[in-house]
C-alpha cells in the first residue's frame, strides 16, 4: 500500500477511540442530514470551469456523510469501529483514471453553539475539511489541505517538486457541492478500486482456518530460459499440520486470518536445495500481509521486517508479492546489494495443488 492509500484507509487506533467517544455528537449534525440518513454532496466540473481555474487540479469531488461507503464484502473487514469515522471525501484530479479518498470524523467545533461550524478531523490531529450548508442546501467544503492524501511531513520526504506534483492545487479549496442521492456517492467511491468478478471470493473466505491448503508452481526450462534473472525453480505456499495446530492452539477464528501461519518453500535452480520459511499473517485490505517468523528459519538475525503479500488472483490462483527480498531465495539477513531478490523473483502467480505437493 502507498502512503497515499494508507493516509486515507487507515485512521489508527486513536481515531477509533475518538470516533467512538463522539458517536453521540455525530448524530447531532442535522445541518448535513436532518433525518439522520446517509447523505451525499458532489460536483463535477466542466471543461470551461477548469480552463478558467488552471490551478485547480480537482475535476470531480464528492463528500459522503454516514456509514462507510468504501469497504465492501470482497475486502478484509476493517478492524475499526463503524462509529470511528463518518465523513468521507473523494476527489479525482484532471487526467486521473481513479479517485483518491480520505476519511475522518465530523463534529461541531463548539457543541454548545448551534451556529458553530463543523470540523472533520483525521489522524495525527489533522483536518480533513471544514463544512457548512448554505441557504440553498449546498455543502461548502473549505480548509481542505493540499496534502490531505499524503502522510504528515510528506514534503520533507518527497522533496518540493514531487510533493507539488502529488499534492492538490492552490485553487483546490472552498468547494460548493450540490446535494445528490446517496447512491451517487457510493457509485463514485466504487470507482476507487472496482470489483473484478474474475477474482472470486477473498482469501479469507476461500481459505478456512481449520483446513490445509497448498499453492505452488514449477517453472519449466522454457520459462527459465526466457527469464534468466529468475532464481526460483519451484515454489510452494501452504498450511499443513504444523500451521493448523499452531492456529488451533492460539488463534482466533473470529479474526481470521490474523495470526495465521503459512510456510513458503523455495527451490532455486542455482543451488537446487529447498529452503522453507514460516510467515505470520494479518488481513490488510484485500490481501494478507505476512511477516517472516523465527518458528522455522535457517537465519539467526531478526527477520520480522521481511514481509510478503498474498492476494487472490483470477481463476482461483494466488498472487504472492515479494517486494522487499522476503523470500528465502537469498540470505534474509544479508544487507548487501547481492542479497536482494531480482525483479523476476518478486511476483508469482500460484496454482492450487494437492496437499501432497507441499509435504516437507
Amino acid at each position: 500500500m502507498t502512503s497515499r492509500t494508507l493516509a486515507g484507509a487507515v485512521l489508527g487506533a486513536a481515531l477509533a477511540f475518538a470516533g467512538a467517544a463522539r458517536a453521540d455528537d455525530a448524530n447531532k449534525l442535522t445541518e448535513l442530514s436532518p433525518n439522520g440518513a446517509d447523505v451525499c454532496f458532489g460536483r463535477v466540473y466542466d471543461a470551461a470551469h477548469l480552463k478558467a481555474h488552471p490551478h485547480q487540479k480537482v475535476a470531480r469531488i464528492f463528500f459522503y456523510y454516514g456509514h462507510d461507503p468504501v469497504s465492501r464484502p470482497n475486502e478484509e473487514p476493517s478492524a475499526m469501529s463503524d462509529a470511528a469515522y463518518n465523513g468521507f471525501l473523494t476527489t479525482t484530479v484532471r487526467g486521473a483514471k481513479r479517485p483518491e479518498w480520505a476519511a475522518g470524523w465530523c463534529n461541531k467545533e463548539d457543541p454548545s453553539d448551534k451556529a458553530s461550524g463543523i470540523r472533520c478531523g483525521m489522524e495525527c490531529d489533522r483536518t480533513l475539511a471544514s463544512l457548512k450548508v448554505d441557504d440553498k442546501g449546498r455543502l461548502v467544503l473549505s480548509n481542505l489541505q493540499p496534502d490531505v492524501y499524503l502522510d504528515a511531513g510528506a514534503e520533507e520526504g518527497l522533496g518540493t517538486a514531487e510533493y507539488n506534483r502529488q499534492a492538490l492545487g492552490s485553487e483546490d479549496d472552498n468547494f460548493r457541492l450540490d446535494p445528490m442521492p446517496a447512491a451517487t456517492c457510493k457509485e463514485e467511491f466504487a470507482r476507487i478500486d472496482p470489483i473484478d468478478p474474475a477474482l472470486g471470493p477473498p482469501l479469507r473466505e476461500r481459505l478456512k482456518p481449520d483446513q490445509p491448503f497448498c499453492y505452488g508452481r514449477d517453472y519449466d526450462e522454457a520459462h527459465l530460459k526466457s527469464h534468466p534473472d529468475q532464481m526460483t525453480q519451484l515454489i510452494r505456499v501452504f498450511r499443513g499440520p504444523v500451521e493448523l495446530a499452531s492456529f488451533a492452539a492460539g488463534g482466533d477464528a473470529a479474526n481470521w486470518p490474523d495470526g495465521a501461519d503459512i510456510a513458503v518453500s523455495v527451490t532455486t535452480r542455482q543451488k537446487g536445495a529447498k529452503v522453507t520459511q514460516t510467515y505470520s499473517c494479518q488481513g490488510e485490505a484485500d490481501q494478507w500481509r505476512c511477516s517472516a517468523s523465527s518458528k522455522m528459519s535457517d537465519f539467526a538475525c531478526d527477520i520480522s521486517q521481511k514481509e510478503i503479500f498474498l492476494k487472490r488472483g483470477a481463476g482461483g490462483t494466488m498472487m504472492l508479492a515479494n517486494p522487499n527480498s522476503a523470500l528465502a531465495i537469498v540470505d534474509l539477513c544479508s544487507k548487501t546489494a547481492e542479497g536482494k531478490t531480482k525483479s523476476d523473483d518478486k511476483v508469482y502467480r500460484l496454482n492450487t495443488m494437492p496437499q501432497s505437493a507441499c509435504t516437507p
